[in-house]
């Protein structure tokens, strides 16, 4: 398999952490989102991903974009170690989750909707920063209800799910973006716990050969 991606890709984050637990072993292939314009935009990326997005997953004849469309995927080829329970009620739950992150709070901080704030709307940096925080910190309040009734060392009790691997790149992006996260304990914790994984370790941002 080979992974497109950017080491401070939240998206390519989330597909590092399910690859890394589901013990798969992948080529990274660094797209670096800023330099020289972006090389996502180049034209043979763009053959791979008219997205113009990372990550994009090649495994032989298949190619696939979209982050949690490639964790489904791995999940039905590599069964073994489960990202969602099998309980459908409870499997529901976390697809829930994963799409509050993934859908709701995740597309504020990507780099193409900031860039065109900046540059196409002329919002300074500090308006920039205010509005992210503004939505962002809306997100995880309702988040941190919805995981108090859940969690368990991790998002849904004591096993890993889709909704870790979702939520820890999103809160190292919070971070980025110096979100106060004090008004949420229970997402801390889950992210505490799940850092402190070999698989989310491995998937750091920084630990990536491309980090910069």
């Amino acid at each position: 398999m080979k992974l497109y991606g950017y080491w401070r890709s939240s998206a390519a984050y989330r597909v590092r952490i399910a690859l890394n637990l589901k013990g798969i072993n992948y080529q990274s292939i660094p797209v670096h989102l800023v330099k020289d314009g972006g090389e996502q935009h180049k034209v043979e990326y763009a053959k791979l991903n008219p997205t113009e997005l990372v990550p994009t997953l090649i495994d032989g004849e298949v190619t696939l974009n979209q982050s949690l469309a490639i964790i489904d995927y791995l999940e039905a080829k590599f069964p073994e170690t489960p990202l969602y329970p099998s309980e459908l009620a409870q499997k529901a739950q976390v697809q829930a989750a994963v799409l509050d992150i993934a859908c709701e709070i995740h597309p504020i901080n990507n780099l193409r909707v900031q860039q065109y704030l900046v540059k196409e709307l002329n919002v300074s940096e500090e308006q920039k920063l205010a509005w992210s925080h503004h939505w962002m910190t809306l997100g995880f309040h309702a988040l941190e209800k919805k995981l108090a009734a859940t969690a368990g060392k991790y998002c849904f009790g004591d096993q890993v799910t889709a909704a870790d691997i979702t939520l820890v790149p999103q809160i190292y992006n919070a971070r980025r973006f110096n979100v106060d996260l004090s008004e949420f304990p229970t997402i801390c914790r889950i992210v505490d716990n799940c850092n402190l994984l070999p698989a989310f370790i491995s998937a750091l941002p920084e630990n990536q050969d491309d980090a910069s």
